[in-house]
C-alpha cells in the first residue's frame, strides 16, 4: 500500500513541472504598431523660380520691359522705347529681327565681294561693271540703282514672297515653332541638346546683329568717304603682297 501511495505523489509531482507557475498569463504574441509604421519621405518640394531682375541688363539705368524676361536667345532687356507691348508683340519683332539679321550677314558679305568681283565677272561676261568709277556698289546713298536689270528686283520680291509665306505655314502648323525656324538644316549642325540650341540660337542673333550694323556703316562709309570699302580696307581683300606694294608705290610710281 505504502509503495502504490508513493507511486502516485511522485506522478503528480512530475506532472506539476509541465505546468505553468501561477500568476504568468499566457498573452498571445504580436507586434507593436509602432514598429511596423515606415518613416514618412518628405515629398520633394520644386525650386522656385528665379526672380526676374527689375532693371534692364543692356540698359542698367531703365527698368526692365515686362515681356522681356531672357528666356529668348539674345534678349539682354533692351525696348528702350517700349515697342513690346504683348507677347505677340514679342514674337513678330524677334521673327523679323531674325530675317534682318539673316539677309544682313549676306549683305555684309556680299557688299565686298561684288567690289572685288564685279569688273572681273562683267569682263568674263561681255557686260557693264555695275560699280561706278570710285569701285563704289550701287546704293541708295550711293547711286547707281538704276543700273541693276528690273528682273533681278522681281526675282528677289518673288523668293521673298516664298520664302515669308513658308514661314507663315510653319508657324500656324508646327507645334514648337520658334520664329526664324524654317526647318534648314540640309548638313545637321544644328544641335540635339537644348543647350547647344541655345547657343547657335544666341550665335546667329548677334552675328545677324553686328551684320546689321556692319552694312548700315558700309553704306555710310562710302558715302562720305567717296571710296569703296575694299579700297579703304585693301588688307583684308587683297593679297598682302600687293597690298604692300601698292602702300610702297603710293605717290611714288605713276
Amino acid at each position: 500500500m505504502k509503495f502504490s501511495t508513493a507511486i502516485i505523489v511522485s506522478a503528480i509531482s512530475g506532472a506539476s513541472a509541465f505546468t505553468l507557475p501561477k500568476g504568468r498569463v499566457n498573452a498571445p504574441l504580436h507586434m507593436s504598431s509602432e514598429a511596423i509604421e515606415m518613416p514618412e519621405v518628405p515629398e520633394p518640394t520644386p525650386e522656385p523660380e528665379p526672380e526676374l531682375p527689375m532693371m534692364s541688363e543692356s540698359l542698367p539705368f531703365m527698368e526692365r520691359p515686362a515681356f522681356l524676361t531672357g528666356d529668348m536667345a539674345g534678349d539682354v532687356g533692351f525696348d528702350p522705347l517700349g515697342f513690346v507691348k504683348s507677347e505677340e508683340d514679342l514674337m513678330n519683332y524677334r521673327e523679323a529681327e531674325i530675317k534682318h539679321g539673316r539677309l544682313a550677314m549676306l549683305a555684309a558679305a556680299g557688299w565686298p565681294l561684288s567690289e572685288v568681283l564685279d569688273k572681273k565677272i562683267a569682263s568674263a561676261l561681255h557686260m557693264a561693271p555695275v560699280l561706278d568709277a570710285s569701285d563704289r556698289v550701287p546704293s541708295i546713298l550711293n547711286g547707281g540703282l538704276g543700273k541693276i536689270s528690273p528682273l533681278y528686283w522681281v526675282g528677289c520680291l518673288a523668293a521673298a514672297a516664298a520664302i515669308d509665306g513658308y514661314g507663315i505655314y510653319r508657324s500656324k502648323n508646327t507645334s514648337d515653332y520658334i520664329p526664324g525656324d524654317f526647318g534648314f538644316d540640309p548638313l545637321g549642325l544644328y544641335p540635339k541638346d537644348e543647350e547647344g540650341q541655345k547657343n547657335m540660337q544666341l550665335a546667329e542673333i548677334k552675328n545677324g546683329r553686328l551684320g546689321m550694323i556692319a552694312v548700315t556703316a558700309f553704306a555710310f562709309q562710302e558715302f562720305v568717304s567717296k571710296v569703296g570699302v575694299v579700297d579703304e580696307t585693301p588688307i583684308f581683300f587683297f593679297p598682302i603682297s600687293s597690298v604692300l606694294k601698292a602702300y610702297a608705290n603710293s605717290g611714288y610710281v605713276n
